[in-house]
Order: structure tokens, then sequence, then C-alpha cells
């Protein structure tokens, strides 16, 4: 493919095509999901730009994947041969931000972080956090819509989504949602493009709701000796009436994966953990705090109580947030994410470790565990290409599993590539023709991020 017309129309600098460069854009996360190397990446400054690219795409009839960070868990940004990937990298301005009407306005490649504490300096709150926020961006977010730690209590990122401006499968540049509080005006679409993983549309700027800050958090930790236990603590919590702005899991094998590489002094001497924040204010957070306790001991844990130490609450934290990277030093990881009704989260732990039981294989567990978001962490040796056979068997038993305990195959990660089959196995026939009608209609050419999600 001749990529000279293309050029002509970019700035200079704004393709690359050394394999050595384009490399590095090919794929995401998703250690075990296929990629190829592009035929270019494109890093356009501009929405009109991302136009002109999908346009000539269109024409000559070449796929287009758009990325952001690459943080993704699912191969939903991974490159296909003679594809141009569009990475957003240089969109990373926060153009607005309104107090009075709390809101946002970003491009899609401002970090999620980055924009939470932008925010913050007028006394606001970005809540959306997934666990790879330090890194992850808006609209890599908005492609999945992911989750976090928070979203037990505060939603996730489609809930924060007033509004998008869009280019189109026919290259035409358009705005959907609005920036009132209220507004039913036609199909609702920003729904609709939230989670579609760019197989709707490439999404050039995105306009957020904010919340106002927030009370300072009160932290209640529990030790269990069975991640059934910890389980049962989750739907002790809920039972008791009382919603966590976080409630986490860790196993014993994510605690001692992060205390080897990080050595935070948590000790690993329990089979599971759950990690609580509470932030209702004043004495009503005492009351939440202390309510949750009362669960967690309620629940049969080990040990359970009110952290007093807020540098020892954070590091508990941190521990969460490193478990993935600290457990990708042991080997290749295949990374699951599954969604169950709260009241099936210890049944569906039990499951999981049945599973590793029967597939000889290592599986650790973190989980946003306050709303049944599990993600199973298959952990295989490098090299080994027998236990990659029985890591992938097991990862399509918790698929099952999830799905008999009334659950979905992805609760954040979104389908990508590794979640395919799972998905067609969740689905009605006749939904999943309902998506590829959807994906006809907005995608006529086929040219926007093909093979991901439906096919």
């Amino acid at each position: 493919m001749d990529l000279a017309s293309l050029v002509d129309q970019l700035p200079a600098g704004t393709l690359l095509t050394d394999p050595a460069s384009t490399a590095r854009y090919s794929h995401d996360e998703a250690e075990w999901a296929p990629w190829a190397l592009p035929l270019a990446v494109a890093r356009p400054a501009t929405s009109e730009q991302v136009r002109t690219i999908v346009r000539w795409c269109v024409a000559h009839e070449v796929p287009v994947v758009p990325r952001g960070a690459g943080t993704g868990l699912s191969g939903g940004a991974n490159s296909v041969s003679g594809g141009i990937v569009v990475s957003f990298e240089r969109m990373a301005a926060v153009t607005r931000i309104d107090p009075v009407e709390r809101l946002a306005v970003v491009q899609p490649g401002v970090v999620n972080d980055d924009l939470r504490a932008a925010v913050a300096e007028h006394g606001l709150w970005y809540p959306p956090d997934p666990a790879s926020s330090p890194w992850s961006t808006i609209g890599g977010n908005v492609a999945t819509n992911a989750g976090g730690v928070c979203c037990v209590k505060y939603g996730v990122t489609g809930d924060y989504v007033l509004a998008l401006e869009v280019v189109t499968g026919t290259g035409e540049l358009v705005r959907v949602g609005r920036e009132t509080a209220k507004g039913v005006a036609g199909y609702d679409l920003v729904s609709l493009l939230v989670g579609s993983e760019g197989t709707l549309g490439l999404v050039t700027e995105i306009t957020v709701r904010l919340r106002p800050a927030r009370p300072a958090e009160q932290t209640v930790v529990g030790f269990f000796d069975s991640l059934v236990a910890a389980g049962e603590a989750v739907a002790a919590v809920a039972r008791a009436g009382t919603v966590p702005s976080a409630l986490e899991l860790l196993d014993r094998h994510c605690l001692t994966a992060v205390n080897d590489w990080k050595d935070l002094g948590i000790e690993a001497d329990c089979e599971a953990i759950l990690l609580a924040r509470l932030d209702g204010p004043g004495a009503a957070g005492v009351a939440e705090a202390e309510a949750v306790l009362a669960a967690f001991e309620g629940a049969g844990a080990t040990f359970a109580a009110r952290s007093e130490d807020e540098s020892e609450a954070d590091a508990m934290f941190a521990a969460r947030r490193l478990a993935y990277p600290a457990l990708e030093r042991l080997g290749p990881v295949l990374t699951e994410d599954v969604c169950v009704p709260v009241g099936r989260v210890a049944a569906m732990l039990a499951a999981v470790q049945e599973i590793a039981r029967r597939h000889d294989v290592l599986i650790a567990n973190i989980a946003h565990a306050g709303d049944g978001n599990l993600h199973p962490l298959i952990i295989t040796p490098a090299g080994d290409d027998e236990a990659r056979v029985r890591a992938q068997h097991a990862f399509d038993d918790i698929i099952v599993e999830a799905l008999a305990c009334g659950g979905t195959v992805t609760g954040e990660h979104g389908v990508g590539l590794l979640k395919r089959a799972g998905l067609a196995a969740e689905l009605p026939l006749a939904v999943v023709e309902m998506h590829r009608a959807i994906r006809r209609a907005l995608d006529p050419h086929g040219v926007l991020n093909p093979g991901k999600v439906v096919t």
C-alpha cells in the first residue's frame, strides 16, 4: 500500500512506518492475544487529522485500530496486518473545566490521574479509577467502559460521559450527547459508543460529568483464612446495607508477589484480605466503618480492624494496584475479568480454586469484590507451552462458571479478542445479530477495528 497520498495530507512526523517504531504500538497488555505489525502508526494532533486518516482508510479499504495508552487487557487495541494504528498520544489536553456545570472537556489522550488532578484544583472529582489510572487514558477508558476501585459506589466510566465527538466509519466528524444535566432527545448514542472498543467510531473529544470533592476516607481491613470466607464477608457487607467507596480483595499469591517486589511490609499470613474504604462524612462515616467491621468479623475474619494509620492503609491499596505487574514478574499472565452477583462471589471464588486444582495451574485472585467483579490471574512459567494449554482451559472454564452464576464474561476490560467466544456464549444469537447489524450500520466499510468484539 502506497502511503504517499496520506502523508501529503498530514503534518510531517504524523505517520510512523519503521517496524522498529511501530512495534511498540502493535498490542496492548493482553499477553496472549494475537497481533501483527501495522502498515503504519498515525499520531494525529487534531480531530480533523483523525477524520483525514479515517477517510483515507475508507477510500483504500485499510483497517483502522484506535489506541490509547495500551494498558488494555483484552487485545482490543491490537493491530492487524495491513492496518493503521491511530495513537491519541498527541491529543492529551484538558480543554475546559466548568465548576458551575461540573463538567470537563478532554481529548482522548488525557491520562486518567492527570484529569483527576486537574479537576481537584477546582474542588471537583472525577470518580472512575481503574487500577491503571496512573497510565491509562480517558479515551481508552471510554472504549472499554472501564470501571475501577470506587465504582462499587460511584459507577463506571459510562456513568460520567455526557457527550462525545466522534469520527464515524464513513469519515464524518459528529457530536453526540449533551452538556445539560438532563436530556432525552433521540437515541442514547453516547451509551452505545461507550464500551464499543473503537468498532463504531474513533472518539476525539469527551465531555465528562464531575462530582464535588468528597470527605476523607476511612479504611477497614479484614484478614481471612479462606477465599470463600472473604467472599461471604462481601455478601455480609451488602446485607448490612452499607455501600463502601471501595471493597477490594487480594489473595495470598498477590500479597506475596507485591511484597517480594516492592517490600511494602504487608504480612501475607492469610489466604485473602479485604480492603474497604468508606467516605461518609463525620459520624456517618464512622458508623459505616463500624458496620463493615462487624460484617467482616461476623463472616469469620481472623483479624479485622479500622486502620488508624493512613500510610499503612495507603500501602495496602498500593498493593492492590501493584498486584498485576508484580505477578507478571512470575511469568506470562492470562487475565480474567468476570462479574457475578455479589451474593455469588463466594461460590465463584470457590469455583476458581477448583478450576486451578483441576487444571494444575497457579491462579492468583484480585477483585473489585464489592460489585462482584473478579480478576482471576492465571500465571504460567515462561516458555512452558503445555502449561499455556492448561491455562487456556482454565480460562474457558472460569467463563463457564461465571455464566452459571448468573454473571457476565467481562465487567470492565472489554471483549477485544480474548472474550469473543465468551460473548457469543453469553448472548442469544438474536442479540448477537443485533450487535452485528449496529456495527454494519455505523461501519459500513468494515474498517473500524476489524475482528474485535463481534465479527
